[in-house]
């Protein structure tokens, strides 16, 4: 049976650098208990105000990792990527505590596999998935583009021309396009659920969801 884990469960994160203290930041801001390392005392200093718990230690030793108590941990994220020998033995150290949920950036499919195989959870690929939203951003009406497995993605964007105007029924946009409308914002009102009714007009903003290849070919009819 898969161990549930709290959903405001501590978090260990290893790695201060640019991803491991913006991981940081953004879980002590929403209230999570953190305990950041990182064998640099300087980052370990920077950051020991902003979140709960900072610790100078080589994750690279299992000894040093008992030591400041992280087999206590059921999340853990290592956030070292530019040492993959690190970045490994790491890794294998939180399998070897029996940490429940392992996170870890990777810097190349070739380190993923190796990460994933030695029992990473989940693998993290910050700059490829970074470079392929921006791609996605910078090639049509998209203003946010979330991409999850399977190539399903949900976008903000500007409406296309062919449905303006007229009712989502209408303007059959599942069946000649293959995405769904999740959802309509009017200026200045908030967004509500898209409905078969819903008239969408040139300055609104829409929600979509499907296919990240039909969204992209629905985001290209402007004309």
């Amino acid at each position: 049976m898969v161990e549930r884990i709290p959903h405001d469960a501590p978090v260990l994160i290893i790695g201060l650098g640019r991803f491991g203290a913006a991981t940081a930041g953004q879980l002590d801001r929403l209230d999570r208990e953190v305990l950041a390392v990182d064998e640099n005392a300087g980052l370990v200093q920077k950051w020991s105000e902003r979140v709960t718990h900072t610790v100078q230690a080589d994750a690279r030793s299992i000894d040093a990792l008992r030591q400041i108590g992280a087999q206590d941990f059921s999340v853990a994220v290592v956030a070292v990527g530019s040492s993959v020998e690190a970045s490994v033995l790491i890794t294998a150290n939180l399998v070897d505590l029996k940490i429940p949920q392992i996170w870890a950036k990777a810097i190349s499919q070739s380190h993923g596999k190796i990460l994933a195989r030695i029992g990473a959870n989940h693998v993290i690929y910050p700059e490829a998935e970074a470079g392929e939203r921006v791609a996605h951003l910078v090639s049509g009406r998209m203003i946010d583009f979330i991409e999850f497995d399977d190539d399903f993605a949900i976008v903000k964007m500007y409406p296309p021309k062919p449905i303006r105007g007229v009712s989502l029924a209408e303007s059959s946009v599942r069946r000649k396009y293959g995405i769904t409308v999740v959802g309509v914002k009017s200026p200045g009102k908030e967004f509500t659920y898209a409905t078969p009714d819903s008239v969408i007009s040139n300055h609104d903003l829409i929600i979509v969801s499907g296919n990240s290849v039909d969204i992209e070919k629905f985001a290209s009819l402007q004309a």
